[in-house]
């Protein structure tokens, strides 16, 4: 992957200026934060350099191949490596073979085209792929959460996974991922009806997710579904729109704000999808409007006592 991702690093004195001292200006303290894993060549290196570095990490999602034939030990020993391990991930965004204008992650080309929620190369409409169960079954074992990254149109299969082994705590990872609902962030683009086929896929699929009471979901990475959102105020209502619904469906106790913060806002909010984000606190209080009608003691839950409880912090 090495020649498709940059090399770029951000470390915690970068962290403390762009996210902690800003918060602390407008009388936010920030308590701890979750490092989740950045596509490693190596996922136990980078958690044990994690821990080693003074930062306000208090918990690590290591990186970890749930179909490796060694994977129980891996997970063993990423737990040993590091008293901050609380759980992993292994990005699954996959709609096909690797191409930067789909949805499939770009960090799916570690099994190219292969699918480890709906089955291998194809049509897609098959089944978890053993070894992949295999592991993830394992976490519950190993006292891990998994953080599930995926398109929507993965979710119903990962349903299906999730109700299997019920013993595995699962947080869906940016708001279940729905993709330019508006199309892209372009200065000739001023629609602002969202895609009717994506949204109701996204919607019927989350739905289903709720139900599972072992799954969260992360409020985070907004600008994949509306790339350039704090551009006009119909893409921010369209946000709202989403946050809310996703509020509505998972209840408070298993909703929780991520900043997904590195290197920029536009970065952190769009995953190179646009050349604009929001700052933390602006994201922060665009969040907290978003959700001003719930009560004090909701709130204070979404934006960290969810996080806290999840990752036990």
């Amino acid at each position: 992957l090495g020649s498709l991702i940059p090399n770029e690093s951000y470390l915690p004195h970068d962290y403390e200026n762009d996210v902690v001292k800003p918060l602390a200006e407008v009388g936010v303290s920030l308590v701890g934060s979750v490092h989740v894993e950045c596509i490693p060549d190596d996922g136990l290196k980078e958690a044990i350099w994690v821990d080693s570095l003074n930062s306000t990490v208090q918990a690590i999602v290591a990186s970890c191949d749930l179909t490796s034939d060694s994977v129980d030990q891996n997970l063993l020993t990423l737990k040993q490596a590091s008293q901050k391990v609380r759980g992993v991930r292994w990005i699954l965004d996959c709609v096909g073979p690797f191409d930067p204008n789909t949805a499939t992650h770009v960090a799916t080309k570690r099994h190219d085209g292969v699918d480890y929620l709906r089955g291998s190369k194809g049509g897609y409409n098959g089944s978890t792929v053993p070894q992949f169960e295999r592991g993830f079954a394992l976490l519950a074992k190993h006292e891990l959460s998994f953080d599930l990254q995926c398109a929507p149109v993965q979710l119903e299969e990962a349903v299906k996974l999730c109700s299997r082994h019920p013993n595995v705590k699962v947080v869906i990872d940016h708001l279940g991922k729905p993709r330019t609902l508006l199309g892209p962030d372009e200065p000739s683009n001023d629609n602002t009806v969202p895609d009717a086929a994506e949204l109701d896929v996204w919607r019927r699929n989350m739905s289903l997710m709720a139900t599972l009471p072992q799954v969260y979901v992360k409020i985070s990475l907004l600008g994949y579904a509306i790339p350039g959102w704090i551009r006009t105020p119909e893409r921010v209502e369209l946000v709202k729109q989403l946050v809310r619904e996703t509020v509505a469906l998972f209840g408070p106790k298993r909703c929780m704000v991520a900043l997904n913060w590195w290197k920029d806002g536009a970065t952190s909010d769009a995953d190179d999808m646009s050349d604009v984000g929001p700052g933390p606190v602006e994201f922060l209080r665009f969040v907290s409007s978003f959700l001003h009608d719930y009560s004090d003691k909701d709130r204070q839950q979404i934006f960290a006592g969810t996080a806290r409880e999840f990752y036990r912090v």
